[in-house]
C-alpha cells in the first residue's frame, strides 16, 4: 500500500491536531475549556496533511474553493463567499486550495468542558 493510500485510511481516532499538522497554516486565536478558535490561511494549490477537527463552526473571511479528501477515499468539494457559515460535526480529512484565491477563515472547534457541557452554556 502506497504512503498516501495508507495515510487516507488513517482512522479518525489517531488523526491529528491541525495545529500539529499544518502550524504553518493554523493560528490558534483562542483556547479554553468550551472552545479552540482557530484562524487558517492558505493559497491556491497549497495543501493540508491529514489532520482531526472536533465539531466546529466555519466563517469564511474571504471567497474560496477547496477539496476536502476524507479518510474513506471521499473527496467533497466545497465553495464559500466571504460571510459564509457552515457547522460540520467532528471530522477528519485533508484539505486543498483548489480554487484561484486564497483561503481565509475563522474556525470555531467545540470542546466538552470537564465539567459537562451545562458550564460552558453559562458562559
Amino acid at each position: 500500500m502506497s504512503a498516501v493510500a495508507a495515510t487516507l485510511l488513517m482512522p479518525c481516532a489517531f488523526a491529528q491536531d491541525a495545529t500539529q499538522t499544518d502550524g504553518d497554516k493554523y493560528m490558534t486565536m483562542l483556547e479554553n475549556e468550551c472552545v479552540r478558535v482557530l484562524e487558517y490561511r492558505d493559497e491556491p494549490g497549497d495543501k493540508t496533511h491529514q489532520h482531526h477537527h472536533p465539531a466546529f463552526v466555519l466563517y469564511a473571511l474571504s471567497s474560496f474553493e477547496r477539496t476536502l479528501t476524507l479518510p474513506d477515499g471521499k473527496v467533497l468539494r466545497r465553495q464559500f463567499k466571504a460571510g459564509d457559515v457552515m457547522w460540520s460535526e467532528a471530522q477528519t480529512h485533508i484539505g486543498e486550495n483548489v480554487g484561484q484565491t486564497a483561503t481565509h477563515v475563522l474556525i470555531t472547534e467545540l470542546k466538552r468542558s470537564p465539567q459537562g457541557d451545562r458550564e460552558c452554556a453559562k458562559r
